[in-house]
């Protein structure tokens, strides 16, 4: 998991790093300086800069105005949606004859990355909205009080940087959600003076620890999200099929339906940029895994199987078990020479089947891309036994 994080002022361009463990990858919006207007702001490079960095989720942070009485300076707010006033922003990456893409736009933030947000905050006790939509306009001036009074009527924020931010974000299929600070009343508001960039600074610099702290609270449980739905969908039976043995039973999990989306979810979101000429699954839960995603990645899917499974001529590679050896086997024209091969499998245990379905993968010339699990149990070192391959998996269970 790798978050980019878009927001502050005097950092560099882009700083990427550590945050609890987790890769994050920091970019400041308006410039170290804070010298770029909302306007001339390339959010497009932003984006597909935090894209190519491997950003699976952005945090987007942002001062506001508030439309409301009740969204008071220094409260946090999270939008859902969004009305877009902005006039000359580039706000699609396609905008060259013969490549329109009309993007869904009914939920333009990440609920789910929204919901982590709320309940850190919650968590926190800093006061907070947990839904808003914002007006978003062109800048860098302020709202007239006719305009600001207008926004009143459909809006509880107003800002000038979250469109086209979060539509390219959108476009490139990465989850986003904004962290709001109110900062003033814009200029709407009886008995208050008319919001000043001076007032933004004074109000962010007062309360710019909250949002500090919030992230660091989010930020390993957004890194986590998956494993920890993923893992209360998977049933354990104790001593099957032996004494001493915890069985992770991954039937639950297939049959919940959000739960099995998670886990394509997972898998899509991790290869969907990777170059993956074919998909290989193990007999047999693999091909239940393997096979769905080969098919919204549009790719190949290719199985490998006991012996005597295959009707066409195969390949054949012996693994040792801890008594004894098992095979498995591969049609010999299922994977043609320099094929990049995304190997994927229900459950790393000691590593066996999955390396003996490497080197045939190897033995026809295919270059293995990595070897995907739902389910791996590190305390077997199955990770030893596959050696120079990249591993992945989404539920680790640890000494259970």
């Amino acid at each position: 998991m790798k978050i980019g994080i878009i927001g502050g002022s005097g950092l560099a361009s882009i700083v990427c790093g550590k945050i609890s463990g987790v890769d994050v990858c920091i970019l400041a919006r308006h410039g170290k300086k804070h010298n770029i207007s909302p306007s001339l702001v390339n959010y497009r490079a932003n984006i597909l800069a935090l894209k190519q960095l491997g950003c699976d989720c952005i945090l987007a942070t942002s001062a506001v105005g508030s439309l409301k009485e009740k969204i008071k300076p220094g409260d946090l707010v999270f939008p859902n949606q969004f009305i877009d006033f902005t006039k000359s922003r580039k706000n699609t990456f396609y905008d060259e004859i013969g490549e329109v893409k009309h993007t869904e736009m009914a939920d333009p933030f990440s609920k789910e990355l929204r919901r982590i947000l709320v309940d850190c905050a919650f968590e926190l006790g800093f006061a907070k909205h947990d839904w808003a939509t914002i007006v978003v306009v062109e800048g860098p001036r302020f709202s007239t009080r006719s305009e600001s009074f207008m926004f009143r009527n459909f809006a509880d924020i107003i800002g000038m940087t979250i469109v086209p931010e979060c539509i390219l974000a959108k476009e490139l299929e990465i989850p986003y959600a904004t962290i709001a600070m109110s900062t003033d009343y814009d200029c709407w508001k009886k008995n208050e003076k008319p919001v000043t960039f001076e007032m933004v600074l004074q109000t962010m610099k007062e309360n710019a620890d909250k949002v500090k702290q919030l992230l660091l609270k989010a930020i390993p449980k957004i890194a986590n999200r998956d494993e920890g739905f993923i893992k209360s969908k998977i049933r354990t039976i104790p001593n099957f099929p032996k004494q001493g043995i915890m069985f992770r039973d991954i039937t639950t999990l297939l049959k919940d339906k959000k739960g099995f989306e998670r886990v394509i979810d997972v898998f899509y979101n991790r290869y969907k940029d990777k170059e993956i000429d074919v998909i290989a699954g193990i007999e047999a839960r693999g091909f239940i895994i393997g096979g769905i995603l080969a098919n919204k990645l549009g790719v190949g899917f290719v199985p490998i199987r006991k012996p005597g499974k295959l009707p066409y001529e195969t390949v054949s590679q012996e693994y040792a078990l801890e008594y004894g050896v098992d095979k498995v086997e591969i049609h010999k024209d299922a994977i043609e020479s320099g094929d990049k091969v995304l190997l994927i499998d229900d459950l790393l245990a000691t590593g066996g089947t999955m390396s003996a379905s490497c080197d045939l993968i190897e033995k026809l010339g295919g270059k293995i891309v990595e070897c995907g699990f739902i389910v791996e149990l590190p305390d077997l070192h199955g990770q030893e036994r596959l050696q120079r391959r990249s591993v992945f998996s989404i539920v680790k269970f640890r000494g259970e």
